[in-house]
């Protein structure tokens, strides 16, 4: 009697080969030389090592499914063949061709079919069921899973019949039936449990997350995820872990954590990519452009929606793909390319109606109408708008219909049509009245204002932009976003505009300068004012947030984040909306809402985030004259409109001077701008042309010393001056303003401030550091002197520590930073004017960028920092501050030295051994600074070696 022969099990150089065969030719010429692999077995390990290859690489699974097709069709065994093409359609499931999924199982169901074979059957039915399910044919879907399971159930097969219960749950998810979608999982998980089935207990614990999020259940669908993906890491499958991964990073973005969120959909993005799950890529990209909006980022998201864009149209997925065109659409209308942005809305409309969308199509409209409207095409706008409010005015979505209404008031403004604007306006504030919609109300009121103004009612107008004051303060510590994601109000700051304006008019014939000055306050870097109280009041990170009711405030505000996002995506979802699930949500949401109001009034006054998490509402006048020194007097301009006004503040008097108009001091700035970067033209240049040069310099200097100072040089008295600038005005060295005969500087010592409360916020911080220093520098070829300077203040500063090179690093900074009295930085700055969140400095091994910093704790005496621009800031909306200046001030700095432009190395060197010398002899650091510069223009006369050089915070004692 023979034995059976045994069969050699494949080796896994042949199946590496066979998997990296992607077209039926190579494969053929592969398999013609090797005969010894057309057997019945060879196909079963191919099947076998596609299955374990699906968790892990998918293009190489749908190889090898393949390779097990042609084989068994060479071999004419039907049963075989229709494994492979089982484990084909399987492969092309989760690539996402899903069509071609189902033509692969059709196949092998006729085939299991004529052989009589149940079981086969059974299992190609339930490989159905989710390919019928995402293109949407749930009556099949429903057939394939009734199918399956009789057959599972009559076979007694437990294990298989738990997975078909996996995937009715899926198909009743997807019908939007959470509750019995659970019920199935719920059922699946114990049979496998029992079981021991650690593959299927994953993707029950996966798809009862899935259904956990959808009802707003965040902590048990986070914790699901992770058991899930404990599972699968365990058994090594990578594509689903990748998939955990990605879900994991969308529950933190639904929770409004962007940054983890960000940093977690990069990681599964790549991971995706790797294992060649097409699908997760492209929500990745597609949820990463989301995000990008939210945060203003329109580069980013209009390239990573492009990206969806195009995956998505691979994967035949419709929805999704018109979803990315419309995120491009709006990304586009943010960077102002109204053309493009339009011709992608008109596109993305026509797609949701082939869609069946009950939502989008309308939506498209409003945006449309609103792109339109700042092009000045207001007829057109109108049309638009028109539309989308019939649809809207009957939906459940009230925040669209206000948003119509207000659009059509700002064309009733633009027309000329001050009555219609007033009817518009008063049926958003109408539509608005017992909805929690501060974002709007804040709007309405506004635009309300403006009509009133319009019309000649400035009490009424007066009454109205108080009212949007009032809900811009709610707005300020609101988690809501805009109802639209392109700004179609951006400056928020020009209500406190108005009101200055009305107060120094006159309300009640009398014009209210103590009023006038607050909201100037209200408009000036708040956020930036908030980080410091931040900074202020806590100490050590220990003590951050570490109350029971500050951990309360922050899981209400993101579970509120959480309904949020989760409004608007049922409120945008491809099928039809549920007015009953959205009102469930809202209810979710209202509950939080009073929980938050609640827990804030029972925050007391000495928790450290009281005030942040509250929002400031500014420093009071008495507080800010308060902490102002006797001989000192603080000068703030502010813009209204055209016109610039300046505040002359001292320790107890108040004046606001009108002094100039915006466009006059704006040409002016950009001929001096001019004249300084004539010295990036060489020395040659320079020797030659250095007379013009100065002169030139000088006379527009004089002419902007004209514009801003002489009409309020009567005003000034005492020895040291505080100029808070606006706007454009923050890049304007004033300390070298020239009356004729003087520089600014030489009459007065200078420090600069963001505005008066973050001044008074930085006279009131106190060090008990003692006397320890810490100087870093970073030479190289384009600073060799930076080696000299170092040198030169670490010898100026007793119990200086000196790291200079690559010993200048991030952590040293960290580690000895918070226990320095002053800091010595002696590096290039990179100032991002294109994106000034990514401005920062070099260091010995890396580069401390603006977001670093916020991270820091420094809460020293003086930060200096020697280098290429590193005073420059980007002035954003509600004139705030982004740059270097906002990060160091929010680490904990009282005071910084900085530079407006790239500095002349030697100079630089010569001016900070004067100023150390004078902070040595007992100098302030104002009158150090000021004494510096007189020194350094003696040697160097023109003001671009001296006049890059000022001071920010608390430069003289209190």
């Amino acid at each position: 009697m023979t034995r059976p022969r045994k069969e050699t099990p494949l080796s896994e150089a042949v199946l590496g080969d066979l998997a990296k065969l992607t077209d039926d030719a190579g494969r053929s010429r592969f398999l013609a030389r090797r005969r010894q692999l057309y057997r019945t077995s060879v196909v079963q390990q191919l099947n076998d090592a596609a299955r374990t290859k699906l968790r892990i690489d998918t293009h190489q699974a749908l190889s090898l499914a393949e390779a097990a097709v042609a084989i068994a069709r060479k071999l004419r065994n039907q049963e075989s063949l229709g494994r492979s093409l089982r484990a084909k359609a399987n492969a092309l499931y989760v690539i996402g061709d899903n069509q071609s999924a189902l033509q692969c199982n059709e196949q092998a169901l006729r085939i299991f079919r004529k052989a009589r074979n149940a079981e086969e059957e059974a299992r190609t039915l339930n490989a159905s069921i989710q390919p019928f399910l995402l293109l949407g044919q749930y009556d099949r879907a429903h057939e394939a899973a009734d199918g399956a399971r009789r057959i599972f159930s009559r076979l007694g097969d437990r294990r298989r019949l738990a997975h078909v219960e996996i995937n009715v749950g899926n198909l009743y998810h997807r019908q939007d039936r959470f509750e019995e979608a659970l019920d199935f999982y719920d059922r699946a998980y114990e049979v496998l449990l029992r079981l021991g089935d650690a593959e299927g207990l994953g993707v029950a614990l996966y798809n009862m997350s899935v259904c956990l999020i959808t009802l707003n259940d965040f902590p048990r669908a986070l914790a699901t995820y992770q058991r899930a993906r404990e599972v699968f890491d365990q058994r090594g499958m990578t594509l689903l872990v990748g998939q955990a991964d990605y879900n994991i990073a969308y529950l933190y973005y639904l929770r409004g954590e962007y940054g983890r969120a960000i940093a977690m959909l990069r990681a599964a993005r790549e991971k995706a990519e790797v294992n060649g799950d097409a699908h997760i890529l492209a929500l990745c990209y597609l949820d990463l452009s989301d995000i990008y909006l939210e945060l203003n980022l329109s580069a980013e998201a209009a390239e990573t929606a492009q990206e969806a864009f195009a995956r998505f149209g691979k994967l035949g997925m419709g929805y999704e793909q018109t979803k990315a065109l419309s995120n491009q659409a709006i990304a586009l209308s943010q960077q102002g390319k109204a053309l493009r942005a339009l011709d992608l809305f008109a596109q993305a409309r026509a797609a949701f109606l082939r869609e069946k969308n009950q939502v989008w199509p309308w939506l498209i409209d409003l945006y449309r109408a609103l792109v339109l409207f700042k092009e000045g095409r207001l007829f057109e706008a109108r049309k638009y708008c028109e539309v989308a409010l019939e649809y809207f005015r009957s939906s459940a979505l009230p925040g669209k219909a206000v948003l119509c209404h207000l659009i059509l008031a700002r064309i009733g403004l633009g027309t000329g049509d001050a009555q219609s604007a007033r009817k518009h306006c008063g049926e958003a504030i109408e539509r608005l009245r017992g909805l929690e919609m501060p974002i709007l109300d804040y709007q309405a009121n506004f635009l309300m204002g403006q009509s009133d103004a319009a019309a000649g009612d400035m009490q009424g107008a007066y009454a109205s932009y108080q009212q949007a004051r009032k809900a811009l303060e709610t707005l300020r510590s609101s988690l809501r976003k805009d109802e639209l994601k392109i700004a179609f109000m951006k400056n928020k700051a020009e209500v406190y505009e108005h009101l200055v304006e009305i107060c120094l008019n006159g309300k009640n014939g009398q014009p209210a300068l103590r009023e006038a000055f607050e909201y100037m306050e209200l408009a000036k870097s708040r956020s930036l004012m908030e980080l410091i109280f931040q900074c202020t009041q806590t100490a050590t990170d220990v003590s951050i947030g570490q109350s029971g009711l500050v951990r309360r405030i922050r899981d209400l505000r993101e579970e509120l984040n959480w309904y949020y996002h989760r409004i608007e995506l049922e409120q945008l979802r491809p099928e039809e909306t549920s007015a009953g699930r959205i009102e469930q949500l809202k209810t979710g949401a209202q509950t939080r809402e009073k929980s938050l109001l609640r827990v804030l009034r029972e925050l007391p006054d000495s928790d450290p985030e009281a005030v942040l998490l509250r929002g400031s509402h500014g420093v009071p006048l008495e507080d800010i004259q308060e902490a102002m020194p006797k001989d000192t007097t603080l000068i703030e301009y502010f813009a209204t409109g055209d016109q610039l006004l300046a505040v002359v503040l001292t320790h107890d008097a108040l004046e606001i001077v009108p002094v100039t108009l915006l466009p006059r001091v704006a040409g002016l700035l950009q001929m001096l701008r001019s004249q300084l970067a004539k010295f990036r033209l060489g020395e040659e240049y320079l020797r030659r042309f250095e007379r013009p040069l100065f002169q030139a310099t000088q006379n527009h200097l004089r002419a902007l010393y004209q514009e801003l100072l002489e009409p309020v040089h009567g005003r000034l008295s005492g020895k040291h001056l505080v100029l808070v600038p606006h706007g454009i005005l923050h890049s304007l060295p004033f300390h070298a303003l020239f009356d004729g005969d003087r520089y600014l500087i030489d009459s007065y010592s200078i420090s600069y401030a963001p505005s008066a409360s973050i001044y008074a916020l930085c006279q009131g911080r106190t060090s008990s550091l003692g006397d320890s220093c810490l100087v870093l520098g970073v030479p190289d070829a384009q600073a060799p002197s930076i080696g000299e300077e170092v040198m030169a203040v670490a010898s100026a500063l007793e119990s200086a520590q000196l790291f200079v090179g690559e010993a200048a690093t991030e952590q040293v900074l960290r580690e000895l930073g918070p226990a320095s009295r002053w800091i010595h930085l002696a590096t290039h700055g990179n100032f991002r004017r294109d994106n000034p969140m990514f401005s920062g400095i070099r260091l010995g091994q890396s580069f401390l960028g603006l977001v670093d910093l916020y991270q820091l704790r420094l809460p020293a005496e003086l930060i200096t920092l020697s280098g290429c621009s590193t005073g420059l800031n980007v002035v954003a909306a509600a004139d705030e501050l982004v740059g270097l200046t906002r990060g160091l001030l929010a680490a904990g700095a009282q005071c910084l030295l900085l530079s407006l432009w790239d500095v002349h190395d030697r100079s630089t060197t010569e001016f900070m051994r004067l100023f150390y010398g004078g902070l040595k002899t007992g100098e302030t650091k104002a009158q150090a600074l000021q004494n510096a510069i007189k020194v350094l223009r003696s040697r160097y006369p023109h003001p671009y070696h001296w006049a890059p050089f000022y001071l920010a915070g608390k430069a003289s004692p209190s």
